[in-house]
């Protein structure tokens, strides 16, 4: 899955709250998300699905329910990328403040 997938996914205050919840259990269905989140069951399959497009869920029938569980892959990703780009302002901001001091003297 794309970074940007999952960057878009993340932005959600309730999707990041759902993959808390449900990294928490391990696994759970809907109906059990949905009992620990301030939105409906439909709101939360709604998410889960924007989620699992992003490849930051996984989810398989048992029974009568769908049981879902967090994938880490994409999350890593997304981390090594935002260090990545963490890195580069670092670099930058150590060139400008080295620039500002050599002003200064």
């Amino acid at each position: 899955m794309s970074v940007d997938a999952v960057l878009v996914a993340l932005a959600d205050p309730t999707r990041r709250q759902l993959l808390d919840v449900l990294a928490e259990l391990g696994q759970a269905s809907a109906t059990t998300l949905g009992a620990r989140l301030p939105v409906s069951r439909q709101a939360v399959t709604k998410h889960l699905l924007v989620l699992e497009q992003a490849g930051l869920v996984s989810g398989w029938r048992d029974g009568r329910q769908v049981l879902y569980q967090v994938e880490p892959g994409p999350l890593e990703a997304a981390s090594r990328y935002l260090a990545g780009l963490a890195s580069v302002w670092d670099r930058r901001l150590l060139g400008l403040k080295r620039l500002a001091e050599t002003e200064s003297t």
